[in-house]
């Protein structure tokens, strides 16, 4: 789902996440599932569900895939729906399966990429994710929060060979601070 822009509300705030907080939540995460469901296959949506979907399957000993689900922006506020880049790979026919992603909220992405999974074969599909922002209930989350989250890999972007602060982001950094 990254990059995403959500409005800012001043009332639920902003959650700046550093890495060693998003891998402990990651971790956290993992240990969830572990408790809860034993998939065979850890499949990450990209390209920010990649980062906690291949610590979650390492930590699980399993093996990780990707699934491209993007969606384009005309703007900092419009966006379309989100569409798949390819296909779910053929690896998870007959196996349990987990989807990962690193947010969650209207689950738009998350119903299209199990939708996929799905049609290619999964005996059963179940999600995760580090942030539960929205309506949409995946089956595990690390935390449910309905404030702005700027992730470490989306505070900066790089611009002309120098990393400057990511417009998309620019008014919940401001809000932050």
């Amino acid at each position: 789902m990254s990059p995403r822009k959500r409005t800012v509300d001043a009332a639920k705030g902003v959650l700046e996440i550093e890495w060693p907080f998003f891998g402990e939540l990651s971790r956290g995460l993992a240990l969830k599932v572990a408790r809860a469901y034993d998939p065979e296959i850890v499949i990450g949506i990209a390209t920010a569900g990649v980062i906690p979907g291949a610590v979650i399957a390492a930590i699980l000993g399993r093996e990780f895939h990707s699934l491209v689900v993007s969606r384009k922006y005309h703007s900092a506020r419009a966006r379309e729906a989100p569409e798949m880049f390819g296909a779910a790979p053929r690896e998870v026919r007959g196996h349990k399966v987990l989807i990962v992603d690193e947010t969650c909220d209207s689950g738009d992405t998350i119903r299209l990429a199990i939708s996929a999974v799905q049609e290619a074969g999964a005996s059963e599909v179940r999600t995760a994710v580090a942030f539960k922002t929205g309506e949409y209930a995946p089956d595990f989350h690390a935390i449910a929060t309905e404030a702005t989250i700027v992730l470490p890999w989306d505070r900066e972007i790089l611009v002309d060979g120098e990393l400057r602060p990511n417009p998309l982001y620019a008014a919940a950094l401001g809000a932050a601070g």
